[in-house]
Order: structure tokens, then C-alpha cells, then sequence
């Protein structure tokens, strides 16, 4: 028990350790997980997350991962529930794809607040380039959405 407590206590001094603004987002897997209020299938479920849905990791402890949602909700899912997958949540009303990380640039598409894009890349520059289910793809503010 000792042993466990120190590894929990050292798992968790290290995230605190992490740079600020250095957060690690992750996705959910394939299928929907569920979502408990303590690190074990024993404990009380709390909701579901879908299929891309991004969470930020807050700390890892034996095959549970504590996350956060894009509500601030904090929730512990089981590891394999996790994707190394990186999708971006809108969070504005409306957000602006355009052609180029550019608000001068064409726009390509909108997308609607709570839509998931997948995160193709980081530009460094405040934009990061997606691509929406159906195909499309192309640059987003990054203050537009939750994921990064």
C-alpha cells in the first residue's frame, strides 16, 4: 500500500512539474468510453465521452488516466480509452477554415460550435490546420477551439 501511495504521490509531483501552457491533450478511442469518479471499474460511472472527443490529461496512474473535458469536468477513463489521435473541439459560435493560416486568406468552410476537427499540425504561428470528417481541411485560430 505504502509502495502505491509513493508512486501515486511521485506520478503526481511530476505533473506539476510540467511547464505552464505545456498541457497534454489526448483523444478518446474508436468507441465511446465511460467515464468514473475514481481510477476503477468498480467506481461510480459518471457519463460517456464520444468517439474523438479530446480530454486534457491531468495525471496517469496504473492504467487510468485523470482527465479534464472541454466543460472543465474531471472524470478518470480506463488507458486503453485513449488515443494518441488529436482532434480539436470548436468552442466558438461559429469558426472561420480558411485556405491559409491568414484571416486574410479564402475561407474553405465553417464550423459550428462543439464540431470536432482533426488536428493535422501546429503552425507555431496561433493557427493550427485541420480537416473535418467529410474531407475538407485547412487553418483555424487556435482561440477558436478547445484541444491544444
Amino acid at each position: 500500500m505504502a509502495a502505491r501511495a509513493s508512486r501515486y504521490f511521485c506520478v503526481v509531483l511530476a505533473s506539476l512539474a510540467m511547464p505552464a501552457g505545456a498541457a497534454d491533450f489526448r483523444s478518446i478511442a474508436d468507441s465511446a468510453a465511460v467515464l468514473y469518479d475514481a481510477p476503477s471499474a468498480k467506481a461510480r460511472k459518471l457519463y460517456i465521452l464520444g468517439r474523438n472527443y479530446p480530454v486534457e490529461v491531468v495525471v496517469s496512474v496504473e492504467g487510468w488516466t485523470k482527465i479534464r473535458d472541454a466543460g472543465g469536468e474531471l472524470a478518470w477513463v480506463e488507458n486503453k480509452n485513449l488515443s494518441e489521435h488529436r482532434s480539436v473541439m470548436v468552442k466558438a459560435g461559429l469558426a472561420d477554415v480558411r485556405q491559409a493560416a491568414d484571416d486574410k486568406s479564402p475561407l474553405v468552410f465553417q464550423a459550428e460550435q462543439n464540431v470536432l476537427l482533426d488536428l493535422v499540425d501546429l503552425t507555431g504561428t496561433g493557427w493550427a490546420r485541420v480537416t473535418h470528417r467529410d474531407g475538407q481541411s485547412g487553418y483555424i485560430k487556435l482561440n477558436l477551439v478547445w484541444g491544444v
